[in-house]
C-alpha cells in the first residue's frame, strides 16, 4: 500500500494551444513588447546614479553596490530580486529606490540581502526606499530568513523627513525582534553610514567594517563641532579601525572591500543554519508543455479570458494537474501540483467570482492548512459577481467565507498576478493587502477598483440622476470631457509598471520564468516551519 502511494501520480493537463493562432501570435507580440519596456526601466534601475556618479564610486577605490552582491552570493545560484522598479516615475525617487534586495544564497544559506546604492544621493534613504526596506525587512521577518546588509548610506534623505522619520523607527525595530527571534542579520559596512545608516550596524548581531573607509557616526565632524564645539576628523569620531579597536561597534575588520564579503560569508557558514521545514520532495519533473507559451496564452486584452489550466501545465511538475471539485465552481480552478518536487495547493481564477467558486475556495483553502500545503494564487479576476440574483443568493456572505480563509490560513501564500485584479477579486486571491510571503506579477497586470471605463460610466449614471433628481438638463460636452478624464487617469494608475513603481508587488516577471520565481519562492518559505492553521474566524451562514 505504502509502495503504491509513493508511485501514484497525478493526472498530466493536455492542451489546447493553437500556436499559430492569431490570438497566440497576437498576445505574444504584445508580451514581448511588454517585456522590452521593462528590460529598458531594469536596465535604468542597475545604473544607479547613472555613468558620472559610479565612475566616481569606482574612482575611490570601491565596488559598486550590485558587484558586491554578485561577489557575496554562491556562484552561479539565482537572486529573486525583490521591487527592482520600485520609484520608477515617481518624483522625487530614482528606479530601484537606491536599494538592491532581494533573497539569495549565501554559503549555501539562504539570505535575505539588502545593498544600499551608494551612487544615488550617497545611499540615503527616501520615502519609497523606506517602504522597500520596510517589504524587505517583512520577508526576512515571514520566511526566518538571515538578513546581509551591504550598508554604505548617508541616512535619512533630510528634505523628506517629514515622510521619513516617524516610520523608519520600525525598521530598527524589526531587525532587534529579528535577533530576538534568533534570526541573526550580518551587517558589512563599506563607506561612510550616517545617522540612521549608523543604527544599522549597531543594531545587527555580527558587523564587519571595511579598513579606512567604513565610517559609522551618529553625527558627522561638522556637526559635532557646531553641537559640542569638539574638533574631530572622520576615522577618529568613527573610522573602522577605532570602531574595532576601541568601541566595539565592529566585530572585524576588513582589510578591503573583498575581505569583508569574504567574512560576510563565512560568518553565513558558521551559523550552521538549517530549514526547521522539511517538506517530502517528490523527483523533479519538468513540465510537457513549453513554458515558451506563457507568452501566447495569457491575454494581451484583459477583457478576454484565458484558461489557467494552460498556465499550470506549463508551471508544475510534469505537467499533472490533480483538480478539486472539477464539476462545482468552475469559474474558481483548484487543486494540488508540485513545483521543483514541492508540494503546493493552486487556486486560479478562470472568470468572475461566483457564491460556488467561492465557497469551494474557501474548503480548498481549508485542505491546504489542514495538511500543511502552500499555497499559489494565480490571480486573474474581475470580481465578484454583481446583481439583484446574486446578492438574494449571499455573494456577500460567500465571498465573506473565502476572505476570511485566505485571511487566518498560515500555510506561505505565493501569489502570482496573471492578468486583472479588480476590486475584492484582490482581497479573495492573497492581494498585497493579505500579506501573502511573495507577490509577483506578468506584464500584462491590471489593477483597479474597477477598469477606466466602467468607473466612467458609473459617473455617467450618477451625474444624469443627479440632474434628473434637480430638474437640470446634463452638459453633455462637460460630462464627456470628465468621463475620458477619468477613463484615462483610471488606467494609467492600473498598469503593471504603475503597481510595482508603489511596492504594490515584489516585481515583474517574465511569465516563462513562474515556475523558477515560485520554486525560488516556496524554498525561501521552507526557512520557516510550515504549519496550518485549523482555527477560523466566524463564517456566516
Amino acid at each position: 500500500m505504502g509502495a503504491f502511494h509513493h508511485e501514484q501520480r497525478y493526472p498530466v493537463l493536455t492542451t489546447k494551444v493553437d500556436r499559430k493562432g492569431e490570438t497566440f501570435r497576437g498576445n505574444r507580440e504584445a508580451a514581448l513588447k511588454a517585456l522590452e519596456e521593462i528590460r529598458g526601466h531594469v536596465a535604468k534601475a542597475h545604473e544607479g546614479g547613472g555613468a558620472k556618479y559610479n565612475e566616481r564610486h569606482v574612482a575611490r577605490g570601491k565596488l559598486l553596490p550590485r558587484q558586491r552582491v554578485e561577489l557575496l552570493l554562491d556562484r552561479d545560484s539565482p537572486f529573486l530580486e525583490v521591487g527592482a522598479l520600485a520609484g520608477t516615475g515617481m518624483p522625487g525617487e530614482t528606479p530601484g529606490t537606491a536599494v538592491v534586495g532581494g533573497v539569495g544564497r549565501v554559503s549555501g544559506v539562504e539570505c535575505l540581502v539588502v545593498a544600499s546604492e551608494a551612487t544615488v544621493k550617497g545611499g540615503a534613504i527616501t520615502p519609497m526606499s523606506m517602504v522597500k526596506t520596510g517589504r524587505l525587512s517583512e520577508i526576512a521577518e515571514q520566511n526566518r530568513l538571515v538578513g546581509v546588509s551591504l550598508i554604505e548610506s548617508a541616512g535619512a534623505d533630510l528634505p523628506n523627513q517629514d515622510k521619513i522619520f516617524v516610520p523608519g523607527g520600525a525598521g530598527f525595530r524589526s531587525l532587534t525582534q529579528r535577533s530576538e527571534q534568533r534570526v541573526p542579520t550580518v551587517c558589512l559596512v563599506f563607506g561612510s553610514s550616517t545617522a540612521g545608516g549608523a543604527y544599522l550596524p549597531g543594531m545587527s548581531d555580527y558587523v564587519v567594517m571595511v579598513k579606512e573607509q567604513a565610517q559609522v557616526y551618529l553625527a558627522g565632524p561638522p556637526l559635532v563641532k557646531m553641537a559640542t564645539g569638539e574638533e574631530t576628523d572622520h576615522e577618529e569620531l568613527g573610522g573602522a579601525q577605532m570602531h574595532s579597536q576601541v568601541s566595539g561597534v565592529s566585530d572585524y575588520l576588513a582589510e578591503d572591500e573583498l575581505d569583508a564579503l569574504r567574512i560576510g560569508r563565512e560568518i553565513v557558514a558558521h551559523l550552521d543554519w538549517r530549514k526547521p521545514a522539511r517538506p517530502t520532495l517528490r523527483p523533479i519533473e519538468e513540465p510537457l508543455h513549453d513554458p515558451e507559451d506563457l507568452l501566447g496564452i495569457a491575454s494581451a486584452d484583459i477583457r478576454i479570458p484565458f484558461d489557467q489550466r494552460e498556465v499550470i501545465a506549463r508551471i508544475v511538475d510534469g505537467s499533472r494537474f490533480s483538480e478539486f471539485k472539477p464539476l462545482y465552481g468552475q469559474t474558481m480552478l483548484c487543486g494540488w501540483a508540485h513545483v521543483h518536487g514541492y508540494p503546493v495547493g493552486i487556486l486560479a481564477n478562470n472568470g468572475t467570482i461566483f457564491s460556488e467558486s467561492a465557497n469551494k475556495a474557501a474548503q480548498f483553502i481549508q485542505l491546504c492548512n489542514q495538511n500543511d500545503i502552500p499555497l499559489v494564487y494565480l490571480q486573474n479576476t474581475t470580481g465578484f459577481m454583481v446583481g439583484k440574483k446574486y446578492e438574494q443568493e449571499g455573494i456577500i456572505k460567500n465571498g465573506a467565507k473565502l476572505i476570511n480563509a485566505v485571511s487566518n490560513s498560515t500555510v506561505p501564500a505565493i501569489t502570482i498576478m496573471t492578468g486583472s485584479s479588480y476590486g475584492a477579486g484582490n482581497y479573495a486571491m492573497s492581494g498585497r493587502a493579505y500579506k501573502p510571503r511573495f507577490l509577483f506579477t506578468w506584464p500584462n497586470h491590471k489593477i483597479a477598483v474597477m477598469g477606466g471605463k466602467q468607473l466612467a460610466g458609473v459617473l455617467d449614471i450618477i451625474q444624469r440622476d443627479a440632474a434628473a433628481k434637480k430638474g437640470e438638463t446634463v452638459d453633455e460636452q462637460k460630462l464627456g470631457v470628465m468621463k475620458a478624464m477619468t477613463e484615462k487617469g483610471i488606467d494609467s494608475q492600473s498598469t503593471a509598471l504603475f503597481a510595482t513603481a508603489r511596492l504594490w508587488d515584489d516585481g515583474i516577471i517574465d511569465p516563462r520564468d513562474t515556475r523558477t520565481v515560485i520554486a525560488l519562492c516556496l524554498s525561501a518559505s521552507y526557512n520557516a516551519p510550515v504549519h496550518g492553521t485549523t482555527s477560523w474566524g466566524v463564517f456566516r451562514h
